[in-house]
């Protein structure tokens, strides 16, 4: 419950509560917060219980924590057998490495070839997606001409 409280946290509610109700009182309140929590916990439990008998013999080992919904498809994503090849597909294909090379081909950028990439030019022909880079004598890319109607 409190696993994400830390020492300095604690130790900070400690003196906080000793302020606020004083020594003589604190354990009073602690006793009747625990009472609170507990009882709280038992209408739950029995709440709990009255939903399952009113459910019938079908839900006897329905779990409440299936009804987030993280849960209940994590679990169904588990079970169901025919998304393993899904799964071994997802681990093949790298979305964010193959939007980098078509922006690089869009962009005229010179990408390393994957390994299991197809060749850049076939019987050939030149690749389309290249980006012909003109330059003039001093080295420096010659901009394509501005056009009003493309934009």
């Amino acid at each position: 419950m409190f696993s994400d409280i830390g020492a300095l946290e604690l130790v900070t509610l400690v003196v906080l509560a000793v302020l606020v109700f004083g020594p003589d009182k604190l354990p009073k309140v602690i006793q009747d917060v625990s009472r609170f929590i507990r009882k709280v916990r038992e209408f739950s439990d029995s709440a709990k219980q009255d939903i399952r008998s009113e459910l019938g013999p079908e839900f006897k080992d329905f779990e409440f924590e299936d009804l987030n919904p993280k849960t209940f498809l994590r679990k169904q994503l588990e079970s169901n057998e025919d998304l393993r090849e899904l799964k071994e597909l997802r681990g093949t294909f790298d979305l964010k490495k193959e939007m980098n090379e078509v922006a690089d081909a869009v962009h005229g950028r010179e990408t390393a070839p994957a390994p299991s990439a197809a060749p850049a030019a076939v019987n050939g022909s030149p690749d389309l997606l290249k980006k012909q880079d003109k330059r003039d004598d001093q080295g420096t890319a010659e901009r394509p001409p501005y056009d009003s109607d493309a934009t």
